[in-house]
């Protein structure tokens, strides 16, 4: 028996830990779904478009967004005992720039024109680098060397980061996003059909995915 084809568009931005978050427990969820042949795509979205091309000291910046150090502790404590469960190390310590991720995503717009999972694994690898490495993600030589470890042609890609290629179509896709409703990330749209919103657990992720394929609107989390 041939497994039922099924898509799934992840609206995300790569400097989101909701959404770093999200892929870990999508890929929990698509383990719970084994029959279901996937396919997914990474949408664009920035959380802040404002920020420089060379990006922002990050403490000032995290500072300027939720006023308190205390208020900032919570947040990191809370997603560092979150990412545990999910595999993932949050050293937010390490960071020392909040990027602009214009280029980070024109980079998994080209690695969707790769071979299949390269666009996945670019998204991971992103993540990994800014969340538990502390890279700076908005610079280019730090994005050549995840195409690299992605498996892409760097050559290819060294050509093209200068350039404005493909910045208006990723700028579309961020409109699109907006367009349709989306106004905060990860949201994960379900074969064109529904969309589910936030970090959801694996289980009521995989739960909106099954029902989705079974032809049901997904039950609300």
């Amino acid at each position: 028996m041939t497994d039922k084809k099924f898509m799934i568009d992840v609206v995300s931005d790569v400097v989101c830990p909701w959404c770093f978050l999200g892929r870990k427990r999508l890929e929990s969820a698509l383990a719970l779904n084994p029959d279901l042949d996937v396919t997914v795509n990474w949408r664009p979205f920035q959380l802040d478009p404002t920020i420089p091309r060379q990006g922002k000291d990050r403490n000032r910046y995290m500072q300027e967004k939720f006023g308190s150090s205390d208020r900032i502790f919570e947040i990191h404590q809370q997603l560092i005992e979150l990412g545990k469960e999910a595999g993932i190390e949050f050293d937010f310590e390490a960071i020392e720039i909040s990027p602009n991720t214009l280029d980070a995503h024109r980079l998994i717009r080209w690695a969707s024109q790769a071979k299949p999972n390269v666009q996945d694994k670019v998204v991971g690898i992103l993540f990994s680098y800014y969340f538990e490495q502390g890279k700076n993600i908005g610079d280019q030589q730090v994005l050549l060397e995840a195409a690299g470890e992605a498996g892409m042609d760097v050559a290819i890609v060294a050509s093209l980061l200068p350039t404005d290629a493909d910045t208006v179509g990723v700028q579309q896709e961020i409109d699109t996003a907006n367009q349709i409703g989306v106004r905060g990330v990860p949201c994960f749209i379900l074969d064109q059909k529904y969309a589910v919103m936030g970090a959801q657990s694996a289980d009521a992720l995989a739960d909106a995915i099954r029902q989705t394929a079974d032809g049901f609107e997904p039950r609300p989390a």
